[in-house]
């Protein structure tokens, strides 16, 4: 099983996508979270950020790097300490945005490294939202700019708080250094980065191209729909390749068949939305494995793929829909 971060504030989950999930799995992957810090009953009050002390990155001082980190000098600062130490000329990270970032993090006294995504060749995909991790990456990651290289000092007070963290080795008295290299940021505008596709079938519906951060169009043909899956790049990106048992941070829209009505987006709520595609109906799992992060997915599922004479109470859905959706995968998780 793929390790969870130990950046989470409380134990997250995977998000079920809204009128997609499969209800059978959701408590299964809840309770498969990795150990992490309870959250307080109240949030403390922001840190007042400074610029030190910090110790120095010894090696691996590039970005994209796995850096050595010196043991801290002395006493670390009592408030949050944050450094670009390489900036970074890409989006800039704004709170509830989910960033892409590479890290190492270590405790101060000691130099001991509790936590890297370097070493697992996978970064770490997480939104910066109150209660989902802690609050010194909220805090201090937040005005960056992706491609920075960010060192911070993060107090008890804004980690993992005076319970610490037993299984990563942190006592409730640490402080924590970590280096962070943020590689992209994503919010509720961000869209698909790719080459337009073709859409050159007629029986099959046609998605918008439009990359504003705006819902595409999906304008179903008055024809029968399809038996089996479709899944057709309508942007065609060039990032990593979605597996089978990958979770992926996605923008979608989702429209009946039978009269092109909405009944779920992620365009219409606001918020990005993230999953595991085993937690999915297979259509979805089946239509974006293979494909690339960047793109846009057009996938139109049959009954039997999606929720056939049982579609979640209130959705909208009929007994045996076909659906129709349009998938931007932003990153994969």
């Amino acid at each position: 099983m793929r390790r969870r971060s130990l950046l989470i504030a409380v134990p997250a989950g995977l998000v079920t996508l809204a009128g997609c999930g499969d209800d059978d799995k959701s408590d299964t992957a809840k309770s498969s979270s990795s150990p992490s810090p309870s959250a307080s009953a109240s949030a403390p009050p922001p840190p007042k950020i400074v610029d030190g002390p910090l110790p120095a990155i010894t090696a691996g001082t590039k970005f994209g790097e796995k850096p050595t980190v010196a043991k801290g000098s002395g006493d670390p600062s009592k408030d949050l300490a944050v450094k670009t130490v390489i900036a970074g000329g890409g989006k800039t990270v704004a709170e509830n945005d989910y960033i892409q970032a590479n890290y190492l993090g270590q405790v101060w006294s000691t130099a001991k490294v509790f936590d890297n995504s370097y070493d697992r060749k996978t970064p770490l995909v997480i939104q910066l939202a109150q209660g989902g991790i802690i609050d010194g990456w909220r805090y201090g990651l937040v005005g960056k700019k992706a491609g920075s290289r960010v060192e911070m000092s993060v107090p008890p007070t804004w980690g993992y708080g005076t319970q610490g963290n037993a299984q990563a080795g942190i006592k409730g008295t640490d402080t924590l250094v970590f280096v962070v290299d943020i590689e992209n940021t994503f919010n509720s505008k961000s869209s698909a980065k790719g080459k337009d596709v073709p859409q050159s079938d007629a029986a099959l519906p046609k998605a918008g191209t439009n990359t504003d951060g705006k819902a595409p169009s999906i304008d179903v043909p008055k024809a029968d729909a399809p038996t089996k899956l479709v899944a057709e790049y309508v942007i065609e990106g060039d990032g990593e390749t979605v597996a089978a048992d990958s979770s992926v941070l996605v923008q979608y829209k989702g429209v009946l068949w039978d009269g092109g009505k909405e009944f779920d987006s992620t365009y219409s709520r606001g918020q990005l939305t993230s999953f595991s595609l085993q937690q999915v109906v297979k259509g979805w799992a089946q239509g974006l494995t293979g494909k690339k992060v960047g793109s846009r997915v057009l996938i139109v599922i049959p009954p039997k793929l999606g929720y056939g004479d049982k579609p979640p109470a209130g959705s909208g859905i009929k007994k045996d829909s076909t659906l129709v959706f349009s998938v931007d995968i932003l990153a994969k998780m």
